[in-house]
């Protein structure tokens, strides 16, 4: 079965990122939770595709991108922000250029992080058979990284992903 939105997972996550509201919901997830947003995004990826994710799924996909996420994208995420305020001498124009050079490299490895995981989706889009809720995707990927139920600001921050998912 080809990808209902007829996108790869990167063109999707670009789109449902890009609409009114998501990132600074995905951002307050990543923060606040602990949310590894590619897989976020991946998650909602399936679910417009019909594919549920189980919570044990979730933790299979997880272990597909930790080394990654681990070892390359949260360091550059870490120089990116310390740039910011500094240490010296940032903040300066010289010091900012760096830091969007970092923020250019921090974004290519999250497209790697989700090419591994798109290879990962189209064999579940082609092998399932689930009856599964797929609308309980991005719950169950918030339920995995912050090993709690959502509280009241993070569900505000599901409902308005969900609701631009379901406007894709």
């Amino acid at each position: 079965m080809a990808a209902e939105t007829g996108q790869g997972l990167w063109d999707f996550a670009l789109r449902l990122y890009g609409a009114p509201g998501v990132g600074e919901a995905c951002l307050l997830l990543q923060d606040e939770s602990g949310v590894d947003v590619p897989v976020l995004l991946f998650s909602a990826w399936l679910a417009k595709n019909s594919v549920a994710l189980s919570p044990t799924e979730v933790a299979r996909i997880d272990g597909l991108a930790a080394g990654w996420r681990n070892e390359v994208i949260e360091p550059l995420r870490a120089v990116r922000r310390r740039l910011k305020s500094g240490p010296h001498p940032a903040p300066t124009q010289e010091t900012e250029t760096l830091r969007n050079s970092v923020k250019a490299v921090e974004l290519s490895s999250e497209k790697i992080e989700l090419a591994v995981l798109e290879a990962e989706g189209q064999a579940l889009i082609t092998a399932d058979g689930s009856t599964g809720d797929a609308a309980g995707n991005l719950r169950n990927v918030v339920m995995f990284f912050r090993g709690a139920e959502p509280d009241g600001r993070t569900a505000t921050a599901l409902a308005a992903i969900e609701n631009a998912l379901s406007a894709l």
